[in-house]
């Protein structure tokens, strides 16, 4: 949950599924008393788009993205941060709650950020659907190949934040990553990919296999669209980490359901589910088991024992941006 000392204000025309906002470090007397340290987030402009997601003619003609030069640009620090909304628009709060606070501590700065969110285009996805009908390779190909509507709006919101001043591109999403190579194919920029700052992390950690004669073992939980994509399996992989998910027979009776517990506002029921879940990647001597699902964030109480056993992709990813913007911003 964002905390309250983030203020947050939001100016809309109906119903903007494009918001694009700026987030600077208020150093003035506008702070919250309740928590004097914390930046103030406003939403600086907001653009409309039409019901395909295209921006209307008359928003195309007075702004085209080609035309940005660097005296205008948004923010031209050399480490502001662009931020790709996803299908959840918590998750993206999420993320920039993250991003604020872990680099306000230590006496720390939050990075220049702009943030471009539109999620309408991902109501028309048959996620559910789509998924329980293909192998993984005819999945992944169908995602790639039939859904272009979503990778060229998620193209044209790149090119914004490239042009509004962004260094640096990161999304806060994991059905996204499906795409990422097809959206950073001509970004100049740095553009951080979640699987790769999970799998780097885990390789710094330098865990030892739970089985002798075997590779270091990592789960993978994940709603079926992230898990039939591949992505973070072929991240892990590739840093020689063994692959772990769920079978058919878990994914049915126990991931899917805990899913649609939480959107029935049944904690009870998803936290139980959950829990089974994890254990069931446990008793299969994983290290650690990836949470890589929104809907299951948060389920667990803290004090839970479970989750010193998993990870959320998203704390990896918030925490390579803060290295990349602390580098880049002392000159590095």
């Amino acid at each position: 949950m964002v905390d309250a000392g983030m203020t947050m204000s939001f100016h809309t025309q109906n119903r903007p599924p494009l918001l694009l906002g700026v987030a600077t470090k208020n150093r003035s007397h506008s702070r919250t008393k309740s928590s004097p340290s914390v930046p103030v987030v406003q939403v600086s402009s907001v653009l409309q788009t039409n019901e395909s997601g295209n921006l209307p003619e008359s928003k195309r003609s007075s702004m085209p993205l080609t035309r940005f030069q660097a005296p205008n640009y948004i923010l031209s620090q050399p480490n502001t941060v662009g931020i790709i909304g996803g299908v959840s628009v918590f998750s993206s709060l999420l993320f920039l709650e993250k991003l604020v606070w872990w680099s306000l501590k230590d006496g720390g700065e939050c990075p220049p950020f702009v943030v471009c969110s539109d999620p309408t285009l991902y109501k028309e996805l048959p996620i559910r659907s789509l998924f329980h009908s293909f192998t993984r390779s005819r999945a992944t190909a169908q995602i790639l190949s039939n859904n272009w509507p979503i990778i060229e709006s998620l193209c044209r919101k790149r090119a914004f934040l490239e042009h509004s001043g962004a260094r640096c591109i990161v999304m806060p999403c994991h059905l996204s990553h499906a795409w990422h190579d097809q959206i950073s194919e001509d970004c100049s920029l740095l553009f951080l990919h979640v699987g790769e700052c999970v799998a780097r992390e885990l390789r710094e950690a330098k865990l030892k296999p739970l089985e002798n004669g075997s590779n270091v073992r990592i789960g993978v939980l994940a709603a079926d669209a992230t898990l039939m994509a591949g992505f973070y399996q072929e991240k892990l992989q590739s840093q020689g980490f063994e692959v772990v998910v769920p079978d058919k027979e878990t994914m049915e009776h126990v991931v899917i359901p805990a899913v649609e517990a939480m959107k029935r506002r049944d904690m009870e029921g998803a936290r139980n589910l959950l829990r089974i879940a994890v254990q069931v990647l446990l008793v299969r001597a994983v290290n650690t088991v990836i949470i890589a699902s929104d809907e299951l964030q948060g389920v667990l109480p803290r004090d839970d024992p479970l989750l010193k056993k998993c990870i959320d992709p998203m704390d990896a990813l918030a925490r390579s941006t803060i290295k990349w913007a602390n580098a880049t911003g002392n000159g590095g």
